[in-house]
C-alpha cells in the first residue's frame, strides 16, 4: 500500500505530522484510493480542504484571462469602448490642464494638497486597474512628493467602500448561508477597502478572529474593458514606434493574467498556502492561515492579522520593533522568493505587509503572484554576481540569456554602457542607486541598444521596486546590493546546479588563473548569510572536485596548490639560508631567493581565507578535524592529494637539476 499526499499547492501545510494534526489543529481524513495496477493507497486529506473541494464542485468554471475573447467581445461593442475612452480621457485631460495652469501661475504643484486629493479621486473614480498605478506610486518618495505620497497611500485601503448589502448577497450566494449564519461576529462596516475588494473583521463560531474579504461587484467587466483598451494602445506603440523594442503587449497580458488570477479568491487561498510552504519556515516571517470552509471565488475567509503597516515607523518604534530589520527580513525573503523557489509576491505594498506585535513580518493579499523559471533565476544570480564583481562582459552575456539581448547581437558597444550604468553599484545606498535609477539608466541604454523587455520581467520589477520605496521610506542608507550578495554568494557556494557551478568557474578563473580574491569576497559574503552552512560547502565542494564536472577546477586547484606549496617552500628556504649567513656566518652557503611578489600576495590571501573559515559561525575545530579525517579516504580527496604530491615532486626536482646544473 502506497502514502500519498496531497499537492503543494491544496495541500494544508503540516505543522506537527506526529500526532496527525495539521496547521489548524485538525484530525487529518484518510482516503484509500484504488490504483489502475490494482494497488491501493492512502491519501491523507485535512477536513478543511474536503469542505473546499465541495464549495469548488458547485462553484462556476474559473475564467481565465483570454485577450482574444476579449476583444471579439468588444469589437462588437465600439460605443461602450468610446464612452469608456472619453470617460478616461475626460477627467484627465482636465487634471493635466489644472496642473498646467497652476505651473504658468507661479503654484508649487508638488506642495498643493487640493491637486493631490484631485489625483486620489481622480485614480479612484476611473477604477482598479488605475487605482494599482496610484498605489505602485504611493510606495516611491524617491519620484512622489510627500503630499501626493500621502494621498496615494490612501488607495491601498482607504478607498470608498461599496455597500454591505451586496457584499452580504455575495456572502449568501458564494457560503451558501447568510452572514449571521457563518459567522459568529461581523464588523457594522468595512474596516478597509481596497481596489479589488474590501475587507471585514469577523470571528467564526468556534471563536477564531478572521478577516472577511469580499470582491467588488461587477469588477470583471470594469477591468476588462480597461486591459482591452491599453493592449490595443500597446499594440499601436509598439507598431509605429520603432525605437520600442519591448513586448509592451506581452507585458501587459502578462498583468492581465496576474489580475484574473486576483480575481479568484480560490486561486488567492491556494497561493496564500504555498506561499507559506516555501517561506513559512523563515525566521521572523508570518502567513496567515486560510479557512477553506468560508472561501469561495469572491469570498476569502483568512486569519484575523494584529499589526502596523511598515511605513508607520513612529508606531513600529513606540512598540520596540526594529523597522529595519524587518525590511531586511523582507528583501531576505524576497530573495528566496525571486531566486531559489520563483514563486513571488507581485504587491508588496505597505498595506500588505505588517509588523506584528511581536516583531515578525506578516505578508498578506496573496492574489498577485507570480512565477520564475530556474534558468530566469540562474540568470539573475549571475547578473548579480557579474555587476558586483565589475564582469561587464559576463553581464552583458547574462542579458542574452535572460532574454533582453538576442543571441545574436554584437555585445562590443554595449559591454562599455553597462560599465557606466553599473560601476559604482556595490555599495551605493537606495537613494544614491537605486531599482528605479538602473532602470532609467537600461532604458535610455535600449534606445541606443536592441533591448526588449521579456514579460515576465514587468512582474519581478514592479515587486522589487514597491519593496525597495518602503525601505527609502525607512531608511534612505539601505543598501540593495549589500544586502542581497551574502545570500547570493551562498548560493553560488552550495547550490549544485550546472549553471551555478559554471558560473562559480567563471567567477574563480580568468585566462587559466586563479583569483584568490574572489574566493575571499564569496566566502566573506557567504559567512554573512543567515542559513550559511559550512559544513555544507565543504562537503559539496569536495563532491564536486571529486566529479567530472569538477575536473576543469580541480586542475587548476592542483596547479594553484603546487604553486602555493612552492612559494611556501621558497619562503622557508629563504629563511633557513638567510639565517646559516648571517648568524650562523656559514658564507659558502648561497642565500636562495624567496617567493616573488605575486606569490607572497597569494599566500596572503590564503591567510585571510582560512581566517575567513576560523571565524564562519558554525565552524567547529574537533568536528572540522573529523571531517577532514573522512575526507582523506574519499577517493577524489586521495586523487586530488596524489596529483598534488606529484606535481610538488616534479617542481621540485625540475628546480633541483637548474640549481645543479647553473652551479
Amino acid at each position: 500500500m502506497i502514502v500519498k499526499t496531497l499537492p503543494p499547492s491544496s495541500r494544508p501545510i503540516q505543522e506537527d505530522s506526529s500526532n496527525g494534526t495539521n496547521r489548524r489543529g485538525e484530525l487529518d481524513v484518510i482516503d484509500i484510493v484504488p490504483e489502475e495496477n490494482g494497488t491501493q493507497s492512502l491519501v491523507v486529506r485535512s477536513p478543511s480542504l474536503l469542505a473546499a473541494q465541495k464549495v469548488r464542485t458547485t462553484a462556476e468554471p474559473e475564467k481565465l484571462y483570454d485577450p482574444v475573447s476579449i476583444a471579439v467581445h468588444y469589437k462588437n461593442r465600439p460605443l461602450q469602448v468610446v464612452r469608456r475612452i472619453f470617460a478616461v480621457l475626460g477627467p484627465t485631460l482636465s487634471f493635466a490642464f489644472g496642473l498646467w495652469s497652476d505651473s504658468k501661475r507661479g503654484i508649487v504643484v508638488k506642495n498643493d494638497r487640493r491637486r493631490a486629493t484631485q489625483l486620489r479621486v481622480l485614480l479612484t473614480q476611473l477604477g482598479p486597474a488605475y487605482i494599482k498605478i496610484g498605489q505602485a506610486l504611493s510606495t516611491r518618495p524617491d519620484l512622489v512628493p510627500p503630499v501626493f505620497l500621502e494621498e496615494l497611500t490612501k488607495l491601498q485601503d482607504q478607498l470608498p467602500p461599496f455597500p454591505n448589502e451586496i457584499a452580504y448577497q455575495f456572502i449568501t450566494e458564494e457560503l451558501g448561508a447568510p452572514p449571521q449564519e457563518v459567522y459568529a461576529e461581523l464588523s457594522a462596516q468595512p474596516i478597509a477597502a481596497a481596489s479589488l475588494g474590501q475587507v471585514y473583521k469577523g470571528k467564526l463560531k468556534t471563536g477564531e478572529e478572521v478577516a472577511v474579504k469580499v470582491q467588488r461587484p461587477d469588477l470583471r467587466e470594469r477591468i476588462t474593458i480597461d486591459l482591452y483598451i491599453l493592449r490595443n494602445l500597446a499594440a499601436w506603440v509598439q507598431k509605429k514606434v520603432k525605437r520600442v523594442k519591448s513586448d509592451l503587449v506581452g507585458i501587459l497580458d502578462e498583468l492581465g493574467d496576474r489580475i484574473f488570477e486576483e480575481m479568484d479568491y480560490i486561486h488567492e487561498g491556494e497561493n496564500a498556502e504555498r506561499f507559506f510552504q516555501l517561506y513559512g519556515h523563515m525566521k521572523d516571517v508570518y502567513v496567515p492561515k486560510i479557512y477553506w470552509e468560508y472561501t469561495n471565488r469572491r469570498v476569502l475567509t483568512m486569519e484575523w492579522i494584529n499589526g502596523t503597516k511598515l511605513t508607520q515607523t513612529e508606531e513600529i518604534s513606540a512598540q520596540g520593533i526594529n523597522a529595519r530589520y524587518l525590511i531586511e527580513v523582507g528583501v531576505q525573503c524576497s530573495l528566496r522568493q525571486l531566486l531559489e523557489h520563483g514563486f513571488f509576491h507581485a504587491d508588496p505594498h505597505p498595506g500588505n505587509l505588517l509588523a506584528t506585535p511581536d516583531g515578525k513580518l506578516a505578508y498578506l493579499d496573496f492574489g498577485m503572484m507570480s512565477e520564475i523559471q530556474p534558468l530566469q533565476r540562474y540568470g539573475l544570480i549571475e547578473a548579480i554576481v557579474h555587476v558586483v564583481n565589475r564582469d561587464f562582459e559576463g553581464l552583458a552575456k547574462d542579458y542574452v540569456k535572460l532574454d533582453f539581448l538576442s543571441p545574436e547581437t554584437d555585445l562590443t558597444p554595449i559591454i562599455p554602457a553597462f560599465a557606466r550604468v553599473f560601476a559604482d553599484a556595490q555599495g551605493a545606498s537606495v537613494a544614491e542607486l537605486n531599482i528605479k535609477s538602473i532602470t532609467d539608466e537600461l532604458s535610455a541604454l535600449m534606445y541606443e541598444y536592441p533591448f526588449r523587455v521579456p514579460p515576465y520581467y514587468a512582474l519581478i520589477i514592479r515587486s522589487l521596486v514597491t519593496l525597495e520605496g518602503i525601505a527609502i521610506f525607512i531608511d534612505p542608507d539601505f543598501k540593495v546590493l549589500s544586502e542581497a550578495y551574502p545570500y547570493v554568494s551562498k548560493r553560488l557556494l552550495t547550490d549544485p546546479a550546472p549553471q551555478l557551478r559554471a558560473s562559480l568557474q567563471d567567477l574563480l578563473f580568468k585566462d587559466g588563473r586563479f583569483r584568490w580574491n574572489r574566493l575571499e569576497n564569496l566566502l566573506r559574503n557567504a559567512s554573512n548569510s543567515q542559513d550559511y552552512d559550512f559544513n555544507l560547502v565543504l562537503n559539496q565542494g569536495i563532491e564536486f572536485l571529486a566529479s567530472e564536472r569538477g575536473a576543469f577546477i580541480r586542475d587548476k586547484l592542483v596547479d594553484e596548490s603546487v604553486n602555493g606549496l612552492d612559494a611556501l617552500g621558497k619562503n622557508v628556504l629563504h629563511n633557513f639560508t638567510y639565517m646559516l649567513r648571517e648568524r650562523v656566518g656559514l658564507t659558502a652557503v648561497n642565500e636562495t631567493p624567496a617567493a616573488t611578489v605575486e606569490q607572497q600576495q597569494t599566500l596572503e590571501q590564503i591567510k585571510r581565507i582560512l581566517n575567513i573559515l576560523r571565524e564562519t559561525q558554525g565552524f567547529d575545530p574537533a568536528q572540522f578535524a573529523s571531517q577532514v579525517a573522512q575526507l582523506l579516504i574519499n577517493p577524489g580527496v586521495q586523487r586530488l592529494g596524489q596529483q598534488i604530491a606529484n606535481r610538488f615532486t616534479q617542481k621540485a626536482v625540475a628546480r633541483l637539476i637548474r640549481q645543479l646544473l647553473a652551479s
